[in-house]
């Protein structure tokens, strides 16, 4: 009885269930919003970002899930996006807190004709309840 115990404590135990990786939860975020970009889906693009996430722009804050996919519609046709495809390279990341991380990555535009276009994006990311999400958002 006593080892059915030790299997059964072994079996139900924290330690013994598979421990998350927020670098990995928070990328999967991230490709999945760039999929989304690319297959010119708005809500799929924007569902990486909190609902009351901060976007900065050179004319300020934008605030609100809401707001930032108004600023991003213009660019969404079926299909895919007019400005091109999206691509994000992960730079640096770090762990702020528990519920916490920062990304630092470049994002790349590469249209069907002409130049691709770079920049590099500051994130940070809350785990929430249903995941990791962008609360603020600086890119240029």
């Amino acid at each position: 009885m006593r080892s059915l115990i030790v299997c059964l404590a072994l079996v139900i135990s924290p330690a013994s269930a598979q421990k998350s990786d927020p670098q990995a939860e928070v990328m999967a975020a991230m490709t999945a919003s760039a999929a989304g970009w690319n297959a010119g889906d708005l809500d799929r693009f924007v569902a990486v970002y909190a609902p009351d996430a901060g976007f900065v722009t050179k004319d300020g804050v934008i605030n609100g899930r809401p707001a930032i996919a108004a600023r991003y519609r213009p660019s969404f046709i079926a299909g895919g996006n007019a400005r091109g495809k999206l691509s994000f390279q992960p730079i640096a990341y770090r762990t702020i807190s528990t519920v916490h991380r920062l990304l630092f990555a470049r994002w790349t535009l590469t249209p069907a004709a002409g130049a691709p276009q770079t920049g590099m994006t500051t994130l940070v990311f809350e785990r929430r309840r249903d995941g990791w999400k962008i609360i603020a958002d600086h890119s240029s």
